[in-house]
């Protein structure tokens, strides 16, 4: 079985930290250039996460 992943604390308060703010922000400027709901963000981000998800993640949906 393999270990699971996790983020150093300097990657947390960098890197991590930086993407996650920067994916912030992205979806308040598509929200607000398209005045698309929140609803339309999520769907989107649905998508992208389904781009990174194995093979067995993705069976289980």
């Amino acid at each position: 079985m393999n270990k699971p992943y996790s983020f150093s604390n300097e990657q947390m308060n960098g890197i991590v930290e930086d993407t996650f703010a920067n994916i912030l922000n992205e979806c308040e400027n598509l929200k607000k250039i398209t005045c698309c709901p929140n609803e339309q963000v999520v769907a989107l981000l649905s998508v992208i996460a389904s781009k990174f998800a194995t093979t067995s993640e993705k069976s289980k949906t």
